[in-house]
């Protein structure tokens, strides 16, 4: 065959080969325009008429990117379900596994297998507790002082532990036990004591009755459901125990009490303009009774709370302007007056040296200064002692001997 044959045949197969490629092409775009139709829409704007084209090629790429989203957001949703399955079996083992170890058969278990291997746990857990009051607490006492009233286990509860050994040997850790929980109660009482002592003589040196301030703090409101202690199968409560209630409630009380007095300057100040008692009115030189002090100091400098307590008071009063009033508990609330701006809310808890106002001159004032007073169950009380006072007093209690 001839070379020029040969080039003849060629072309006829490339002819052949690009008609098929057209015919294909053709029949893609006619398959197109049949699912996809070529659309014209009418749009009308200000007056004018215009055609807008979608063609079935744009249509077509349409549909692929719809197509191409829904697949992504199928994946994704499969994913989560099966992340959720696996997690919710993890956590169903996890719960089965909690449950086996804290079944009542498995601790019934370690009863019978020893009575020592329980008291050995109990102990521990009693370690950790005293630790854990140590620790927020400090070193409670182990002596006993003169006339104090706590009850003294220690002689009887060896005999106990003796006697208890030599009937159910296999109790003795759970006697021993006993033994040191105890101690514990009763040197954790006198500690309470020893603190509601100090607060108490504390109290005696800002002039006031430890005594009024506790029966007073019992009047307060209270109230809550009835959730009794008891020591016993029985319900009843060892007076020991109830004896530690007893101490702790009022060494609370009378540390809130102490809380609750006057013993923070309430103004950085180097001299007060005015003190407590009768005096000449700077406004029109008439005798007249000043309720409180005045600490001169320049406008706009803070203002602290004298003692912690619950703001109950803040706005205007006649003849105080800007006035704030802090309840402090057992009938003694503070008043700050002449601010020239507020710091503190109606209901706050402030702690003592909380800045709770700022220094000013509203109301009937001559110039910028604080007005303080000390209220006991409504009646004004001179606030220097207290303030004087207060750098002289210990407020942590006695631990050691």
């Amino acid at each position: 065959m001839s070379a020029a044959s040969c080039l003849r045949g060629l072309d006829e197969t490339t002819r052949r080969g690009v008609d098929l490629k057209g015919i294909a092409a053709s029949a893609l775009s006619e398959r197109l325009r049949t699912v996809f139709p070529e659309r014209e829409f009418i749009m009308r704007s200000q007056g004018q008429v215009r055609f807008v084209k979608i063609t079935s090629r744009l249509q077509a790429r349409g549909a692929l990117v719809v197509v191409a989203l829904l697949v992504a957001w199928l994946a994704t949703m499969a994913s989560m379900t099966l992340s959720q399955i696996s997690a919710a079996r993890d956590r169903s083992d996890l719960l089965a596994r909690e449950a086996k170890v804290a079944s009542a058969e498995s601790r019934v278990a370690q009863y019978r297998a020893g009575v020592d291997s329980v008291a050995s746990d109990l102990a521990r857990r009693q370690q950790f507790i005293e630790k854990m009051v140590t620790a927020h607490l400090g070193e409670l006492p182990d002596d006993v002082r003169k006339g104090e009233t706590v009850s003294r286990s220690t002689e009887e509860a060896a005999r106990t532990v003796d006697k208890v050994s030599a009937a159910v040997p296999e109790a003795t850790g759970l006697a021993r036990l006993e033994a040191r929980q105890l101690a514990f109660v009763e040197g954790l009482t006198r500690y309470a004591d020893r603190r509601a002592r100090t607060a108490a003589a504390a109290i005696r040196k800002f002039g006031l009755n430890p005594m009024t301030m506790l029966a007073s703090s019992s009047r307060e409101a209270m109230g809550g459901p009835f959730l009794g202690l008891s020591t016993s199968r029985d319900g009843s409560l060892d007076p020991r125990f109830r004896r530690l209630g007893a101490s702790l409630a009022r060494m609370d009380a009378l540390e809130n009490s102490l809380a609750g007095i006057p013993q923070v300057r309430p103004a950085n100040v180097g001299h007060m303009s005015s003190g407590f008692g009768y005096r000449s009115d700077p406004f029109n030189g008439r005798g007249a009774f000043h309720a409180g002090l005045d600490f001169a100091a320049p406008y706009g400098a803070p203002i602290y709370a004298a003692a912690s307590g619950r703001v109950s008071f803040a706005g205007i009063k006649q003849g105080y302007g800007n006035c704030i009033e802090v309840d402090h508990g057992n009938g003694l609330v503070t008043r700050y007056a002449h601010m020239s701006r507020f710091v503190a809310a109606i209901g706050r808890q402030v702690d003592a040296g909380d800045m709770i106002g700022a220094i000013g001159s509203t109301g009937r004032s001559t110039g910028p200064h604080l007005h303080f007073e000390v209220h006991i169950n409504g009646r004004p009380v001179n606030p220097r002692p207290f303030l004087e006072a207060a750098s002289h007093v210990r407020q942590k209690p006695e631990v050691g001997g």
